[in-house]
């Protein structure tokens, strides 16, 4: 059984940066992919980031250029850099995944993810 925490969300002032980890206890033996997702108060739930682990990568448009995801195998964490936070980057971020890899173009579909964080609160003020 995999399992995923969350932790690194935080109160910033818009320009600010923050760094969100997720540590995966348990082990999938074979290619997975991970992703991170993100829900504002009142809007629905959007794809932030993926990545098929040590193959290609995914963002969505408005954090392209300010959001980096990243995997260190070593330390079984997932990461996401994020830097320029502005208000609309507020929301509860939560980290997935799932067995295997999957057409780039999913990487950012909640559907394709079945293991998920509780979620860590990032708050941007203007």
């Amino acid at each position: 059984q995999v399992q995923l925490v969350e932790s690194g969300g935080g109160s910033v002032q818009a320009g600010g940066s923050l760094r969100l980890s997720c540590a995966v206890f348990g082990s999938f033996y074979s290619t997975y992919r991970m992703g991170w997702f993100r829900q504002a108060p009142g809007k629905e739930s959007e794809g932030v980031a993926g990545l098929n682990i040590g193959e290609n990568i995914r963002y969505e448009d408005s954090v392209k250029g300010r959001f980096t995801i990243s995997h260190d195998n070593a330390k079984n964490t997932l990461y996401l850099q994020m830097n320029s936070l502005k208000p609309e980057d507020t929301g509860m971020y939560y980290c997935a995944a799932a067995y295997g890899w999957t057409n780039s173009g999913f990487l950012l579909t909640q559907s394709k993810y079945n293991y998920w964080g509780q979620g860590t609160q990032v708050t941007v003020s203007s």
